[in-house]
């Protein structure tokens, strides 16, 4: 099976983005590495390390990298570009030290903000479409996996919350859900079973379309991470560890493309509800 590039890689090119100039800087300055690690008071390797983007710069080192330059002027712009290529990829522990609330109401100016979303999800329903109790489960579990503060009723309530943008005017949602997550039993039968009720009806408000990969598709697209795309401008990836946001253009068409294929493998209107019916129906026939 193919492997899917790496989320992470888009983050690695905006560092060496960013050791690039750094370098640039040097040469124009018309500075040997030895020099420049002289005149800041560092070990020579360490401009190395810097200019290969193996060690990570500071904000600090960056302006006495300036200073030393004669470029103190594009300090300020550095530095912004070490912010970018620093929350491009951030682990959930620094993004969940107090637990889950902030971390949902964060999400929401970008949900306003987006006219066009599309969502591909092979693991959960995706949590526009969540019931207070699947959101409930699925929070609980991942406070209890990553041992973070306990806030999920407070989560649970913004998670919630976002569902607002689902039914005001101006955004358009596509959603593409592996079949196999109609049969995952996050918070088991019951739950799964309201879940799949409220999919079928969001399922009919006008802003929305839903996408159902069935099982048996022919998959000339294997199943990737699950991913959403904000516009044209970003993609967020949600791995086990860390969320990363992929800006890079050709990355976000990599992502793009992905996306149109896993649509041509997905069945729409009654096709798709019927295969939430059918979950639905055998769930509560056990």
């Amino acid at each position: 099976m193919p492997s899917s590039p790496s989320p992470s890689s888009s983050v690695q090119a905006a560092r060496q983005s960013l050791a690039d100039r750094l370098r640039e800087l040097r040469q124009a300055a018309e500075l040997s590495g030895t020099d420049l690690a002289a005149a800041v008071g560092w070990h020579k390797s360490k401009v190395s390390r810097i200019e290969k983007a193996v060690q990570p710069v500071t904000q600090s080192d960056i302006r006495a990298w300036c200073e030393a330059c004669g470029a103190q002027g594009q300090a300020d712009d550095l530095i912004a570009s070490l912010r970018v290529a620093e929350g491009g990829y951030v682990e959930w522990r620094r993004l969940e030290p107090t637990g889950l609330r902030k971390l949902q109401q964060s999400y929401v100016p970008l949900y306003e903000q987006t006219r066009w979303m599309r969502v591909y999800q092979p693991h959960v329903i995706p949590g526009l479409f969540q019931t207070a109790g699947y959101v409930r489960a699925l929070l609980q579990a991942i406070t209890d996996f990553r041992n973070i503060p306990n806030d999920v009723e407070a989560a649970v309530e913004a998670r919630l919350g976002r569902r607002r943008v689902l039914t005001t005017g101006g955004h358009t949602f596509a959603f593409l859900i592996e079949q196999c997550v109609l049969d995952y039993r996050i918070g088991g039968a019951t739950v799964m079973a309201e879940q799949l009720r409220h999919l079928l009806e969001v399922m009919s408000l006008p802003s929305v379309s839903v996408g159902i990969i069935p099982v048996s598709a022919p998959r000339p697209m294997w199943p990737v991470e699950g991913f959403t795309v904000y516009d044209t401008t970003q993609v967020h990836v949600e791995l086990l560890t860390a969320n990363v946001t992929v800006t890079a253009p050709s990355e976000l068409n990599t992502y793009f493309k992905a996306f149109d294929e896993l649509s041509a493998l997905a069945v729409y209107g009654s096709a798709a509800r019927e295969l939430v019916s059918g979950a639905l129906a055998a769930l509560e026939a056990q």
